[in-house]
């Protein structure tokens, strides 16, 4: 009996470190050293250069960069708002404003940052990216390809196999797409161009953004869609890639940072670091995403679309909502063409 005891007694003092061990390192977060917590939905470029930025004016080792998805980060911003782990974000502009008008989560921006366009004074963008119709050359020659000059002309059958466009129930990217056919067509016109676009595109509809360009870099497919800069800079590089804006549109999305208010708990630090991720960190980010956001910026002319368009309602969680299912009814027709 007495080695029972002992051997339970040795379990439960186990059971008593581990548990010290495991609240030891919970106790490292960034809340509780003092580190800003920053979420960001951003690729790996731009974390790198928002981290050389913060890091090269004094923030090394102040700060924990945590990456999510862009639903993933939404989700989280529009569930737990001002108790959301984070001090800092950086994240789909579309997904802040929803967030701030459900939570009133975030603060007003403490410093200035002039930029091109008006934003809410609650965010301000650290990139914009439009979306436009790429090809590869060599595939189109090979295949007796006429080139397409709009995104209605996917929709014609030579293209069948040929075409890699992203799902919008996975990826902002494709929202570029939709909103240009909404705005041209309406709501029942996108549903039948999109229908058509499905049909060719196969098994060729992906849940990353940046799988179409992937695609036709490889030669797997000659057409696709997604973002304009990625493809200029393919064409610059000298790959057989080029870009066509499509004569529907060149829509965008920006990301922004925006720093939670968590009233007297707020780490002062966080603003400091939202302003030097903006006015340090935006030459670096222009050689990836390279669209002038701010005064003073300027772009190439391969950079300029030729057909800039904003769409005519605000975009919010709730109009993707709308356009997700848009594309869902496109599914379905596509199976029927």
């Amino acid at each position: 009996m007495k080695n029972v005891k002992r051997h339970m007694s040795l379990l439960l003092a186990a059971a008593m470190l581990s548990a010290a061990v495991l609240t030891g390192c919970g106790s490292g977060s960034g809340a509780a050293s003092g580190e800003v917590v920053i979420y960001t939905n951003a690729d790996d470029e731009a974390m790198e250069a928002m981290k050389h930025a913060l890091d090269a004016n004094g923030y090394e080792g102040k700060y924990l960069m945590q990456s999510f998805g862009t639903s993933e980060l939404g989700g989280k911003l529009l569930a737990e708002g001002t108790n959301i782990e984070a001090d800092l974000v950086t994240m789909s502009s579309f997904y802040l404003d929803s967030a701030q008008e459900e939570n009133s989560m975030f603060k007003d921006l403490e410093f200035d940052a002039p930029t091109i366009d008006e934003y809410p004074s609650f965010y301000t963008p650290i990139t914009a990216q439009e979306g436009a119709i790429f090809v590869n050359t060599e595939m189109m020659a090979e295949n007796n390809l006429p080139m397409p000059a709009c995104l209605k002309d996917l929709t014609n059958p030579v293209y069948e196999g040929q075409i890699s466009v992203t799902d919008i129930q996975s990826s902002s990217t494709a929202w570029l797409l939709m909103q240009a056919l909404v705005s041209t067509y309406g709501e029942d016109g996108a549903e039948e161009v999109l229908a058509g676009i499905y049909k060719n595109a196969g098994p060729h509809i992906e849940s990353s953004g940046s799988a179409p360009l992937k695609k036709v870099r490889a030669g797997e497919v000659a057409i696709g869609f997604g973002l304009r800069h990625q493809a200029v800079a393919d064409k610059a590089d000298g790959l057989p890639i080029d870009y066509i804006d499509p004569t529907e549109g060149n829509f965008s999305l920006t990301e922004s940072v925006a720093v939670v208010d968590k009233g007297d708990k707020s780490n002062p630090l966080a603003m400091e670091m939202a302003e030097c991720i903006i006015k340090n960190g935006r030459e670096e980010l222009q050689q990836t995403y390279p669209l002038a956001i701010y005064e003073g910026e300027t772009n190439d002319s391969e950079n300029l679309s030729a057909y800039p368009m904003v769409f005519p309602e605000p975009l919010t969680v709730e109009l993707l909502e709308k356009h997700q299912q848009i594309s869902e009814n496109a599914k379905v027709l596509a199976e029927e063409l």
